[in-house]
Order: structure tokens, then C-alpha cells, then sequence
């Protein structure tokens, strides 16, 4: 789907959850034109 897509992921321990939210799963569903939840969904998360 859409070729390849690039996200940064910062190195923070413990990752804060509007980082992964915002930083990470919103930019990768978006790409594969998905909900966050749906990009869940399909993670089995």
C-alpha cells in the first residue's frame, strides 16, 4: 500500500503515550489510510 513509509521513533524510556500516539501510530495509519484503531485492530493490540 503506498510504498514505503518512514517513521522516526525517539529513544525515550519509558515512550510517553502522546509520543506513540501522535509521533507513531497516527502517522502510520494514516498512511495506510486506517483509523488508529483500526491499525490496532489489525496489530491485534
Amino acid at each position: 500500500m503506498g510504498g514505503t513509509h518512514h517513521v522516526t521513533v525517539p529513544n525515550q524510556r519509558p515512550l510517553e503515550t502522546g509520543t506513540l500516539l501522535g509521533g507513531v501510530l497516527k502517522p502510520v495509519a494514516a498512511h495506510h489510510k486506517l483509523t488508529v484503531e483500526e491499525l490496532l485492530a489489525k496489530l491485534d493490540l
